[in-house]
């Protein structure tokens, strides 16, 4: 009786917690099968690298650098960078120009030890240095311009490198244009607001990254109604390469229109100016630039110098004899330019000497005189010696070829 009493309350106890749990979820109706969990998924890890792991410097070049004062700042040992410097330069890599434009790259290893160097002293031109039996390999790499004629346009507001930037191009490119009219048009006192310029001109391209501009093919400046065309020829005679107006006359004049590329005249040709220092009425027969101290002055014409050095109250001075009988005078410089000397022989557009205010001057300008003959003319009124036209033999050729250019330039840019 008391086994029976015992049995019939266990049964009474699991039948109550069946029933919690069935209430509560833990015991379904029908039995379920357990949903098959998914097995983990191993994904090998990629192998090490068996070489050493590298790091890449960049090496900031500094004006006056030698190759291996720069390798040693950056911590490179003496005669690795000795090495590296003596076998670039048996391979023909010029070392005596190090630029901070030029591009110099070591990959070292994690331990500190060079691996590769690369250096570029251009975009056209790369040399990689590599360790090689105890010393050092060098490999040369040479890329050869890729070529486009493309079109520069614009018109000045304020200046001329102003606007030819505005269109694109760079102050280089400015340069390049005023120098085509240098002996025609003196963009230092008369380019004015609404001049326009239109030119074609090379653009040279290293694996499609733009580098610089190469040379101009042809150019047109318009200034108060006046149209100046430039086309460069190359002649066939000599292989010199020049420019010509569209009836093949020289736009190379034997005297530039002014001794300083871009600047501006603060006091003109006369016969009664009031002295700035001496007081009274002068002449001056001369025309004043001014322009910041260190300016380079060049020669406005092939010559002999027959003076050069104190002048009194011109202070540092330069007088240059030319042909036809004119000479020409460069007063107040800060310093003379390299190999100035009397008698030595100058070119056009060489640097005689720079911008200062030696002298009777209350500022820094350049006084730049002109005498034909012995006699003071005006500069700005003087009619000078023009250049070689194209010759007969040659006459044919260039314009058909002057005729090609233009075109395309105006239809390429339109006024």
């Amino acid at each position: 009786m008391r086994r029976r009493i015992v049995l019939l309350t266990i049964l009474a106890v699991e039948l109550c917690v069946g029933g919690v749990l069935y209430r509560t979820g833990y015991l379904s109706r029908t039995p379920s099968v357990p949903a098959a969990r998914p097995l983990p998924v191993i994904v090998a890890e990629p192998p090490l690298p068996t070489g050493p792991s590298t790091r890449v410097t960049a090496i900031d070049l500094r004006r006056g650098d030698t190759l291996v004062r720069a390798l040693e700042r950056k911590g490179m040992p003496h005669d690795a960078s000795a090495g590296i410097a003596a076998a670039l330069a048996a391979s023909g890599a010029n070392l005596k120009k190090l630029s901070p434009r030029h591009t110099l790259e070591v990959t070292w290893t994690l331990d500190g030890r060079p691996l590769t160097l690369r250096y570029e002293p251009s975009p056209w031109l790369g040399y990689a240095v590599i360790p090689s039996d105890g010393g050092w390999e060098v490999s040369r790499a040479q890329t050869r311009p890729d070529v486009r004629v493309d079109v520069v346009a614009g018109e000045v507001t304020r200046s001329l490198f102003e606007a030819v930037e505005q269109a694109g191009g760079a102050a280089q490119l400015a340069v390049d244009l005023a120098a085509i009219f240098e002996s025609d048009f003196d963009f230092t006192a008369d380019t004015r607001a609404g001049d326009r310029f239109r030119l074609l001109v090379e653009k040279r391209f290293a694996n499609d990254v733009f580098v610089d501009y190469g040379r101009i093919l042809v150019a047109q400046y318009v200034s108060d109604g006046r149209v100046l065309t430039g086309v460069a020829f190359e002649r066939a005679s000599d292989g010199r390469r020049a420019f010509y107006d569209p009836d093949g006359r020289s736009l190379r004049k034997s005297f530039l229109k002014s001794p300083l590329e871009f600047t501006r005249i603060t006091s003109g040709f006369t016969w009664a100016r009031p002295h700035p220092i001496l007081g009274g009425v002068r002449p001056h027969l001369a025309i004043d630039y001014g322009a910041p101290t260190g300016t380079p002055v060049r020669a406005v014409a092939d010559g002999r110098v027959r003076a050069a050095g104190w002048a009194g109250g011109n202070g540092i001075s330069v007088t240059l004899k030319h042909r036809e009988g004119y000479e020409t005078m460069y007063n107040h410089l800060s310093r003379l330019g390299p190999g100035i000397r009397p008698g030595g022989r100058v070119t056009q557009r060489q640097v005689i000497g720079y911008v200062g205010m030696t002298g009777l001057a209350t500022g820094p300008h350049l006084d730049y005189r002109v005498s034909k003959n012995g006699q003071f003319v005006n500069p700005l009124g003087e009619k000078f010696i023009p250049g070689e036209p194209i010759a007969a033999a040659e006459r044919g050729a260039f314009t058909a070829h002057a005729r090609d250019l233009v075109r395309r330039l105006e239809a390429s840019a339109p006024f």
